[in-house]
């Protein structure tokens, strides 16, 4: 269940995390840093106020929105020749990886990531996953059959009982279905059998959470946190991290190339990477990046969880032949 962090455990990380500044190899931090982010309002707050105890010297400006609306506002600027944020903390690699191409992102390769997986973090030090936001299978607890591999849902019993977000609206929607087409036990042949199965794709993540918990649908992709959190709450729905691995958006974070304060911008990634940075993440109700963080609250075991592997350059350079196929497989 998602737990929100209070006054005090916030108290409790700016204590642990003070060391963190003489830890950067960046000198004196001070200064205004301006971040762009997509983060939910209360995380983004409570982000930047561990941060800013951490680094007492730096005052953090914040702007909130969609990743969708942040990069069309930032790429406004971009062609003003004004771009505001020293930092970004967005939604997915992929956006990221664009960014990258285009000349926009700093590298930073001397922020550590040595206890994270291969392939969370870009190999050259462009942008840093803080997190990782699963998608697997959600199911309403009426339903007989409990799956446990994606493979399940094309069974009988789950006929005309599916829904999931569609890849032409939802990132995380096209994400998954990168990663599952990219598997070779599933492939393109899984989403034609989900079509032959009468699966609905539409909307984002609330839609698909709304209609299997409300009984519409038993079964369908969502997000881990928004299961797993309502079900904490007495929803009547089950989330599975089916066998085959589930997908993630890692809710990356990157500095600038035109950044005025990029060493405040360093200490920020610094502190997202940390140990102290993760355990506010997990407080947050998140599932930790860092592999020796505590994931929140009913999840399991971190290493119980399997992340299918991601190329979020491919995924850009094939973005519109994906979703191309996905259209001929369920229609616009």
């Amino acid at each position: 269940m998602i737990r929100i962090i209070g006054a005090a455990t916030i108290t409790a990380l700016a204590a642990a995390c003070p060391a963190l500044s003489q830890e950067t190899g960046s000198g004196e931090v001070s200064g205004t840093l301006v971040l762009y982010t997509s983060q939910p309002d209360q995380d983004a707050q409570q982000t930047v106020d561990a941060f800013m105890e951490a680094y007492p010297e730096v005052e953090v400006d914040w702007v909130r929105d969609g990743t969708t609306q942040m990069i069309a506002r930032l790429r406004a600027e971009f062609e003003a020749g004004q771009p505001q944020p020293d930092v970004l903390l967005i939604a997915d690699t992929v956006t990221m990886e664009s960014l990258k191409q285009d000349d926009r992102l700093m590298a930073y390769p001397e922020a550590d990531t040595a206890a994270y997986a291969d392939g969370l973090m870009d190999p050259e030090g462009h942008y840093f996953s803080t997190k990782l936001i699963t998608t697997g299978i959600i199911y309403n607890d009426a339903a007989e059959m409990v799956p446990s591999s994606y493979a399940d849902l094309l069974d009988p019993a789950a006929q005309n009982n599916i829904v999931m977000p569609s890849p032409l609206e939802s990132g995380a929607a096209t994400i998954h279905m990168i990663s599952l087409t990219g598997l070779p036990e599933l492939g393109w042949e899984y989403y034609e059998g989900l079509a032959d199965q009468g699966a609905i794709a539409q909307g984002g993540n609330g839609g698909t959470f709304q209609a299997v918990a409300g009984g519409q649908a038993l079964y369908g992709f969502v997000v881990d946190f928004l299961a797993i959190r309502s079900a904490g709450e007495g929803a009547p729905v089950s989330f599975v991290f089916p066998d085959e691995g589930v997908s993630a958006v890692t809710e990356p974070a990157a500095i600038l190339s035109t950044a005025k304060n990029p060493e405040a911008a360093k200490a920020f990634i610094d502190f997202l990477l940390s140990t102290e940075g993760q355990e506010l993440a997990a407080e947050q109700g998140y599932l930790p990046a860092h592999p020796d963080v505590a994931a929140p609250e009913g999840f399991p075991d971190r290493s119980e969880i399997k992340v299918i592997d991601f190329d979020p350059a491919d995924a850009l350079a094939n973005d519109a032949a994906y979703k191309e196929r996905f259209i001929e497989i369920f229609g616009g």
